[in-house]
């Protein structure tokens, strides 16, 4: 017979590989009744490969107090700072500019997230992810 889940799903986001039972983590992890350093070691080690990058999480919880987690790649946004070589968006998007990045890194980026997007063809889903590099003041070159 299959586990029923008592909370269905509930998400966090933490950096890859390096995740502690620290706040915000440990207490989100807590108050579903999941153990925070169980979870924390499993997640470290299937995130190994992001190395600091924060990563999204979806998580579900059995009533027998067990769970299942699943890893998602890293929101946009942070590849895309990652790709411009920026600490930070800026503050005003369509007056100051705050880093460039090409077509071909933006066309790596839809790749990455290929998954988790709904858009039908590779142009599509390069649309949405230049709608949120021109959203955080970062220029698409080409």
């Amino acid at each position: 017979m299959a586990k029923k889940p008592i909370q269905t799903v509930f998400k966090i986001q933490a950096p890859g590989g390096s995740a502690t039972p620290a706040p915000p983590i440990g207490p989100a992890l807590g108050q579903h009744g999941v153990n925070p350093g169980q979870f924390i070691q499993q997640f470290n080690e299937r995130t190994k490969p992001y190395n600091g990058k924060v990563v999204g999480c979806v998580i579900t919880v059995y009533n027998d107090r067990t769970f299942s987690f699943e890893i998602k790649s890293p929101p946009a946004a942070v590849l895309i700072k990652d790709a411009a070589g920026i600490a930070k968006g800026s503050g005003v998007p369509n007056k100051d500019k705050v880093g460039k990045i090409t077509r071909e890194q933006l066309l790596a980026i839809a790749n990455e997230k290929k998954d988790e997007m709904t858009g039908l063809s590779d142009e599509a889903k390069m649309r949405t992810i230049e709608g949120t590099a021109r959203s955080m003041g970062v220029e698409v070159e080409g």
